[in-house]
């Protein structure tokens, strides 16, 4: 029985569906032992630092983590040191060279891809303003810079300010630029949450169907928002899949195959048109 581990930052539904398709993967591979470990909140560095602590001392010969921040590579530093091979889901260490892959969403890509999107949707010399995630995560920070690189001058951008992907500082940060910028013609957030929060400061607002809301994570709020037509797009991210292939991965470098050094998950953008598919 090779016994692996998977450890998730948090609970949510992005990290709960990631869960489900591993213990799918588990009950079908009798070979295999999953152990599970997640954090309190998308910050807990505390917390996750434990778990991966206790996995060395349970002998697990892999872990599949989704890391909060840098701030726990030195205890995956102590992983590696004992023989546990480590796959990175969802979010990289940047320059940490322990990991055996990465398996994520192409955030880059997905950033584009809104980009690209919103592009055509908005008349030139609009103004939009953005949210972003937790300034400093790579990922995050990667959707907001492809969506820069495709979107490119085609709008103004009034406001670009942090949320730590939290719903009500989303709320807050739309708020004050509705105040400042009644104008403005977009939104684009680069998680979930937030967005959630800057469609109901546009509804308070009054500017419902005014202001293109466009999101990333397609997450089930999200969904219905754009259902109901409150909410224009949103750049679905497949973390099933992320799960699925994260324990893969893990269980082939923990028998010493070969694996990939970075596993694509895909994006696809989500609209109206097409939402009924992934509801």
């Amino acid at each position: 029985m090779l016994k692996v581990g998977l450890i998730t930052k948090f609970p949510v539904d992005f990290y709960d569906t990631m869960v489900d398709a591993v213990k799918k993967y588990d009950a079908e591979h009798a070979d295999v032992e999953v152990i599970y470990g997640q954090g309190k909140s998308g910050t807990d560095d505390e917390g996750v630092i434990a778990i991966i602590e206790n996995m060395i001392t349970q002998n697990v010969k892999a872990i599949a983590v989704t890391p909060t921040s840098p701030n726990v590579s030195a205890a995956l530093d102590e992983a590696v040191a004992a023989g546990i091979k480590v796959v990175l889901i969802d979010n990289d260490i940047p320059g940490w060279t322990g990991k055996s892959s990465l398996v994520a969403t192409d955030n880059l890509a997905g950033g584009k891809l809104a980009g690209t999107w919103l592009a055509e949707k908005v008349p030139a010399g609009s103004k939009i303003a953005l949210l972003q995630g937790r300034l400093g995560n790579p990922s995050l920070d990667d959707r907001i810079k492809g969506f820069k690189e495709t979107f490119g001058s085609k709008a103004t951008v009034v406001a670009e300010p942090a949320t730590d992907c939290d719903q009500t500082k989303g709320l807050n940060a739309a708020q004050d630029i509705l105040t400042a910028h009644p104008d403005v013609a977009a939104i684009y957030g680069a998680c979930g949450p937030p967005i959630i929060g800057a469609l109901e400061a546009v509804k308070a607002a009054g500017r419902t169907g005014n202001v293109v809301v466009v999101g990333f994570d397609a997450a089930p709020d999200e969904l219905t928002a754009i259902t109901a037509g409150d909410q224009a797009a949103s750049v679905a991210q497949f973390p099933a899949k992320m799960g699925s292939l994260g324990i893969e991965t893990a269980v082939k470098a923990a028998r010493g195959e070969t694996v990939e050094s970075v596993v694509d998950t895909g994006t696809e953008m989500v609209t109206k048109e097409n939402v009924a598919r992934f509801s």
